[in-house]
């Protein structure tokens, strides 16, 4: 299985550039792993909210295979331990699934076409936090639950 990380804007703040290129190289000793970014809707200011997430949605459905299996980063969605979320990933290796692809929307979240398309919701907490600031949280989870997996000292209870 191969991950991705779908995510709309780049990532301004250099710091957390560097953490999650940390987390990242990490990753990359248990599964293939990859972040590709969206760029920011260009005059996002003269659109309204379903514009934007309408125009977004699109971008994110042409980067979606028919195999792939899609997740939104949704503050609706299912929520985890670390050890449950593990467990999520081990069964979606099991399952054979070619590509896991995790979205992370725009600011308003998501359009009506990227909910359809969408297998699952997966919310990392009830708090709202930056679309730059769930990246570093989603990516440290991944390694949390790939080292929780291989019974690896990072994660204790």
């Amino acid at each position: 299985m191969k991950i991705k990380l779908l995510a709309i804007g780049k990532t301004d703040h250099k710091q957390l550039s560097l953490l999650i290129d940390e987390y990242q190289n990490r990753l990359k000793h248990y599964i293939k792993f990859e972040i590709e970014t969206i760029p920011d809707l260009k005059n996002a200011k003269n659109l309204s909210e379903i514009q934007q997430k309408n125009k977004e949605g699109e971008l994110i459905l042409k980067k979606i295979q028919a195999t792939d299996v899609l997740v939104l980063l949704d503050d609706k969605g299912k929520e985890f331990t670390s050890i449950e979320f593990s467990k999520y990933l081990q069964k979606k290796m099991n399952a054979g699934i070619k590509q896991l692809v995790l979205v992370i929307g725009g600011p308003y979240g998501f359009s009506e076409a990227v909910y359809e398309k969408a297998q699952s919701k997966l919310s990392l907490s009830k708090m709202t936090f930056s679309h730059q600031m769930i990246r570093l949280f989603i990516v440290e989870q991944l390694y949390r639950g790939f080292t929780i997996l291989k019974n690896e000292p990072y994660h204790h209870e």
